[in-house]
């Protein structure tokens, strides 16, 4: 299953909706938590224009992206990473786990725990 989290970083570092939305089972049961707000989406447009579209602004650019790890928790993936990003108010790292299940080759329940955009202090 580490592939699945490989892609998945991948494609929000790279901004490519078509191939995240690849990655979602048609009937993917999503959910999100970002520091002040709650996500909910069902289908695989649904949930990469939530994490495209609204967790990142357009003029926000990932520089960086950390895949820290991939851990079995049952039938559960959980996959830690990090994103180093600019943006117009300077450096930011993001930071978020996600739980996940498949239904073979697609993510079909997704869980994500978002750190917010957290400002890299010089030094």
């Amino acid at each position: 299953m580490p592939r699945l989290a490989a892609a998945f970083t991948a494609a929000i570092t790279t901004r490519d909706r078509a191939r995240l939305s690849a990655l979602f089972a048609d009937d993917i049961d999503f959910r999100g938590l970002t520091p002040h707000r709650f996500w909910e989406a069902h289908t695989p447009d649904e949930v990469a224009s939530v994490i495209l579209d609204h967790w990142f602004e357009g003029d926000d650019r990932i520089v960086n992206a950390h895949l820290m790890d991939v851990v079995t928790v049952a039938d559960t993936q959980r996959m830690g990473y990090l994103f180093e990003l600019e943006t117009p108010d300077g450096a930011h790292v993001v930071e978020q786990q996600a739980y996940y299940r498949t239904d073979g080759e697609r993510i079909s329940y997704l869980r994500v725990l978002c750190s917010g955009f957290r400002p890299v202090v010089p030094g």
